[in-house]
């Protein structure tokens, strides 16, 4: 007898081949049969003309120290994702020797936008090595199923310690480097990640560890994916850091190479398409490279106290490194600093991710003064031009007069959405980007799949469903290797979605507080969700989230070749 039957289904089975009518049984965790007459169960689900798909496989989050409190991944299970992959762009929390967990967690605060205060009375440090940190996952138990990557930043720190961020590593230490990324690889790493991305900076603005790294450093740790003969690269990707260089990497060690975040800029819309250009020339020499992409226009909320969006900016650094909020303001308001901005900002070629094309998305959505309230929903945008001041002008000013806390948001890349059809239709793209366990207070962008089936069939009709599932289920799996998910055939685990397609999105951003300490983040709740099931037990219903349905996720270890 089956454990589970879910029928009178539309079945959309990930791997791109036509919906069916039918549904799929389920025995301990696993599908044994997709179709009709599917024979007797324990429990039967009747779908009502539902769709039945694969659950999403987010490959781009940051749940590494979530994890440690929150086995849900909040709020990945309630909106599809069934499996997250973990430690994107080298940020993570293992290995990590006790005397470093404060400057980690320092780190993760100002890179990822989570409270120092939620981190610290959070993070459960039950490990210390990378084989550590997965044994502790698995014994605490997780709800989604969860992939690992190893990540530079730490593994750098962990030898290096406080020169982490400071200098060029020796022979010695790249060995011991390497080292570690091959014991993190055979104890079950999804594959080795870091970053090269100019705006991602740890505390007082000083680089992230692996932005310290030259190029002999990366090419022995990346190495480690060939001496293991497994796992995949992941790199965010600075300005500096080419295509042709990341094909040497792929050329090298014959593994799989994931090159985030490939956006549309528009203030150099041809670039990732240039890039793109790249990756099929390298596909062409037998090279497995992939672009992430993403499906949203990349926004985020922030204040000029915390102005995360602008850290990429050279011009910005004093402003960083500014000793207290008086010589800051300061700053903010020196006519010299300012004309270096605008320099910047005309400048195409340069890390930043403002620039004159920003202005007009950037909407001004809370203030804190109440004489300032008849601004609320204005763009820094229309205020210049009515002005006829420069935006930047504008910009400061306005934050200067009493709202460094006012809150903006801000939309940066992927804003032409017809420029962003074309990403999401390309053979070598994998669609993710969510970031979510990151920048908590900044953004939710953790229901990429369900806005991927609401607005880009549904709405824009750009993809088919069939496309679409197999975008965020089958690709993705593939280009990591993690075996039996993503497809919804006998053999394969039983992560299931079961949605409306006539109603299925992302519903509207609010703020909750919802983590330790009772810290906010943005959330965005599911719509069109009718449930979710992991390795075959039930995790969401009609309700939502079901809180006693335990810890059915696994610990993804083992992957194909």
């Amino acid at each position: 007898m089956n454990d589970l039957v879910i029928d009178n289904a539309v079945v959309v089975d990930g791997t791109g081949s036509p919906r069916r009518e039918g549904g799929v049984a389920v025995k301990d965790g696993r599908i044994v049969a997709v179709g009709t007459d599917l024979g007797a169960a324990r429990q039967r689900v009747d779908a009502q003309g539902l769709v039945l798909a694969p659950g999403i496989v987010d490959i781009h989050t940051h749940y590494d120290a979530q994890l440690t409190w929150d086995p849900f991944a909040t709020p990945s299970t309630a909106l599809g994702v069934t499996t997250v992959v973990i430690g994107n762009c080298g940020f993570t929390i293992a290995p990590c020797r006790p005397a470093d967990r404060d400057l980690t967690l320092r780190n993760l605060t100002h890179v990822e936008g989570m409270a120092l205060e939620a981190l610290r009375a959070g993070v459960n440090w039950d490990f210390e090595t990378y084989p550590e940190f997965l044994d502790a996952m698995e014994r605490r138990g997780v709800v989604p199923n969860v992939g690992s990557f190893v990540g530079h930043s730490s593994v750098r720190t962990y030898v290096l310690g406080a020169d982490a961020t400071k200098r060029a590593a020796t022979d010695a230490e790249i060995a011991e480097m390497r080292r570690l990324v091959v014991e993190a690889l055979r104890a079950g790493a999804i594959g080795f990640a870091t970053s090269t991305l100019e705006q991602h900076n740890g505390e007082n603005g000083i680089p992230m560890p692996s932005r310290v790294a030259d190029e002999r450093e990366l090419l022995a740790l990346t190495g480690a994916l060939g001496d293991a003969r497994r796992g995949a690269f992941m790199l965010t990707k600075g300005m500096t850091t080419t295509v042709p260089w990341l094909e040497k990497v792929a050329a090298a060690n014959g593994r799989p190479v994931m090159i985030a975040a490939m956006f549309v800029d528009p203030g150099d819309p041809t670039r990732v398409f240039r890039e793109l250009g790249e990756i099929e020339a390298g596909r062409a020499r037998g090279r497995e490279l992939w672009a992430q992409v993403g499906c949203f226009a990349l926004g985020m909320e922030f204040t000029l106290r915390h102005p995360y969006p602008l850290e990429a900016f050279i011009a910005w650094h004093p402003a960083i490194e500014a000793a207290n909020e008086a010589e800051y303001r300061r700053i903010l308001g020196d006519p010299g600093f300012r004309d270096k901005l605008k320099a910047e900002t005309a400048t195409t070629g340069v890390p930043n991710r403002f620039g004159d094309k920003t202005w007009p998305h950037l909407t001004i959505m809370e203030v804190t003064r109440p004489d300032h309230r008849h601004l609320v929903g204005r763009t820094i945008g229309d205020l210049a031009r009515e002005s006829r001041r420069d935006p930047w002008d504008v910009f400061l000013d306005f934050g200067l007069d009493g709202e460094l806390d006012a809150m903006f948001d801000c939309r940066l890349f992927n804003t032409d959405e017809e420029e962003v059809r074309k990403l999401l239709s390309h053979p070598h793209a994998a669609v993710a980007l969510s970031d979510a366990g990151a920048h908590l207070s900044f953004l939710c962008d953790a229901g990429f799949g369900l806005h991927l089936f609401g607005h880009w069939v549904r709405e824009r009709g750009d993809l088919t469903l069939e496309e679409a599932v197999k975008r965020v289920t089958s690709d993705v799996t593939r280009a990591y290797r993690i075996k039996d998910r993503g497809r919804l055939l006998p053999g394969a685990w039983a992560d299931l979605l079961l949605f409306d397609p006539a109603t299925v999105a992302r519903g509207p951003k609010r703020r909750v507080n919802d983590l330790p300490t009772g810290a906010s983040r943005l959330d965005t709740p599911a719509v069109g969700v009718h449930g979710v099931w992991i390795n075959g037990v039930r995790t969401v219903d009609d309700d939502g989230v079901v809180r006693d349905c335990g810890r059915p996720g696994q610990v993804l270890r083992e992957f194909s070749a």
